[in-house]
């Protein structure tokens, strides 16, 4: 493979800064500094006590953003500093993995640096589980291939969590994404309880992160609670079906190789029910139903 498809160049209705294009003009071209940059755009909600905040119900609802747009509508807001001016914490907007990498995306896109956001499980959260994070995986075209960062872990971030690789580089078995989640639980490698977050774990929980990551890989990056499609009928690893068993296993087959399977990807996603994204999904968090 000589270069990454069009696409993955490309600011999409999820990615675009809308009417704040202009300020990502200035922006920086290198995954260190478009981390740098959103860690000090972004509070994640989990993390803020960490940086002296507790937050109100009303900062808590930033979460659940989608576009980038909206996000940096909710950021301003707070501070109309241009980005390259590193907020306090109170002045940043709140979000979570999903929101630094889809950030950090549209960064490197607008760079004209190809770029995709990947659902999956880090293992460097909680010592024996693999937990539900995003990572951004970009692409290193001097040695031609992708390679995983993770905007999200700055020093405080990293000393807490003691991490022992490169954030800008993680390595594939420290963020596993969810089709490899599936195919390792499936072949008995893994065991899926050992997955997932808080306590909702197990193959229902990957699936659900395998049907994200589908979406993802065309572009439609959702939040880590959005339902819809056949995620809404299986809550358990007892409701898989054989035939929905089959299907995921081909679905997480065509996310580990991606570039070779892009056709296929688009042509389920946007024709097969059981993936493609309806005018309203399920917010899980909220407990509504959301119209995109």
């Amino acid at each position: 493979m000589t270069q990454p498809d069009a696409s993955f160049r490309s600011l999409d209705p999820m990615s675009s800064p809308g009417a704040h294009a202009r300020l990502f003009d200035d922006g920086p071209a290198s995954v260190a500094g478009v981390a740098s940059r959103v860690q000090g755009l972004i509070l994640h909600e989990h993390w803020a006590q960490r940086y002296g905040q507790t937050l109100t119900d009303a900062r808590r609802a930033e979460v659940h953003l989608r576009p980038v747009e909206a996000i940096l509508d909710a950021l301003l807001s707070h501070d109309p500093a241009p980005l390259n001016e590193v907020r306090p914490p109170e002045l940043r907007v709140i979000g979570n993995c999903r929101d630094f990498t889809l950030m950090s995306v549209a960064m490197l896109r607008a760079q004209d640096v190809p770029a995709r956001a990947r659902c999956g499980f880090g293992s460097y959260f909680n010592n024996g589980t693999f937990e539900d994070h995003w990572a951004i995986e970009l692409w290193h075209a001097r040695r031609s291939r992708w390679e995983l960062a993770d905007a999200q872990l700055d020093a405080i971030q990293a000393a807490a969590l003691k991490i022992d690789f490169d954030p800008l580089n993680v390595p594939r078995d420290r963020f596993i994404v969810a089709g490899q989640a599936w195919v390792d639980c499936r072949e008995g490698r893994s065991d899926p309880q050992t997955f997932g977050i808080f306590d909702m774990r197990g193959l229902w929980f990957i699936a659900h992160d395998l049907i994200r990551d589908a979406a993802a890989l065309n572009n439609h990056v959702m939040l880590p609670w959005d339902v819809w499609g056949m995620m809404v009928e299986f809550e358990t690893d007892a409701e898989l079906t054989s035939e929905m068993l089959t299907f995921l296993d081909h679905l997480a087959a065509l996310t580990l190789e991606p570039d070779q399977n892009l056709a296929e990807l688009r042509g389920l996603f946007e024709q097969d029910h059981r993936l493609t994204i309806p005018p309203t999904v399920y917010n899980a968090v909220a407990g509504r139903t959301d119209t995109l």
